[in-house]
């Protein structure tokens, strides 16, 4: 299943079910069949059980049968879940991009466990958003990842019941200012304002069911910018698993559902190429990360000042 978060310009944000360019609008399509409604949010939806799929999945069913489905056309997806307790990043999860981080010198040690930082809440947008570029910034660039949200309530998991607790994954993008990086590791300390600007961290446009896909350590994940291909990279490349990430920090991190691990950058980012100056994003520029054959998200860039006011609130 494809869940959703979204609105219209008149409209609160509320739960859809995507099917392909359709979505069930669950609230609407529930009073309408005269049924309860299963779940008004995503969280809920992915953190009720399998009853409540059950219950969401036989909604959309019948809201197709009787012609309930609106177009996706119109329609704004706001990020899936925006109110998750943490949103944790693995860091350093890739061999290539240890290569291409510590020759830029963003990176003074190689890692023998995983490792880890915070992305803001705050920061999260949506599908189509725009992320200002600040002025001072020379060297913004794209980290397309696999992001799982957590189940159910996860501490002292073991390795071995780790997908128990996983209930969905989608895609976020890890808007990274590299000369900030640069200095922060520089000064002995963790990537925070490197990575925590407004708007660095889309994520959606809809979460997958863990069901959607057979494995998802074997998913291609790119990124275009003005519709050119700048990096194509498989989740299989990833040095620790979802499983291993969540064994090892949930020995002492509780974990609580709705809380979304994204699991770090590919290689192929603009920071590793010899010709990086060029590919750093700049305002106007068109970008777009996908999972292929799956969903993709879009963020433009733009100037100070030159935001446009069609970005819907993230929260109400």
């Amino acid at each position: 299943m494809r869940l959703a978060t979204f609105a219209d310009q008149s409209a609160k944000p509320r739960l859809g079910i995507v099917r392909g360019d359709q979505v069930v609008d669950v609230e609407a399509a529930a009073n309408a069949l005269h049924r309860t409604v299963p779940a008004t949010t995503v969280k809920i939806a992915l953190t009720s059980g399998a009853q409540t799929i059950a219950a969401l999945e036989d909604l959309a069913g019948a809201a197709e049968r009787a012609n309930l489905l609106r177009p996706v056309a119109g329609l704004k997806f706001l990020p899936p879940i925006p109110d998750p307790s943490k949103f944790f990043c693995v860091g350093k999860n890739n061999k290539k991009h240890r290569e291409e981080l510590a020759a830029n010198k963003m990176l003074s040690e190689i890692p023998n466990e995983p490792t880890g930082f915070i992305k803001l809440v705050s920061t999260i947008s949506g599908d189509g958003d725009e992320v200002v570029k600040p002025d001072d910034i020379t060297t913004l660039d794209y980290e397309p990842e696999l992001c799982y949200v957590v189940g159910k309530r996860a501490h002292g998991v073991k390795k071995a019941d780790a997908m128990a607790y996983i209930s969905g994954f989608t895609l976020t993008n890890d808007v990274s200012a590299r000369e900030i990086q640069k200095r922060e590791v520089a000064s002995g300390s963790r990537f925070w304002t490197a990575k925590n600007m407004p708007g660095f961290a889309p994520v959606g446009p809809f979460i997958l069911t863990m069901d959607e896909v057979a494995d998802t350590d074997n998913l291609w994940v790119t990124c275009d910018v003005n519709g050119k291909r700048r990096l194509r990279s498989n989740t299989g490349d990833y040095l620790y698993k979802i499983s291993d990430v969540l064994e090892h920090f949930s020995r002492y991190v509780v974990f609580e559902p709705g809380d979304l691990i994204a699991m770090g950058a590919p290689s192929g980012v603009a920071v590793g190429q010899p010709n990086a100056e060029e590919l750093y994003l700049q305002p106007g520029d068109d970008m777009v990360i996908s999972f292929e054959g799956l969903m993709s998200l879009r963020t433009r860039i733009v100037a100070p000042g030159s935001a446009s006011k069609n970005n819907l609130p993230v929260r109400g």
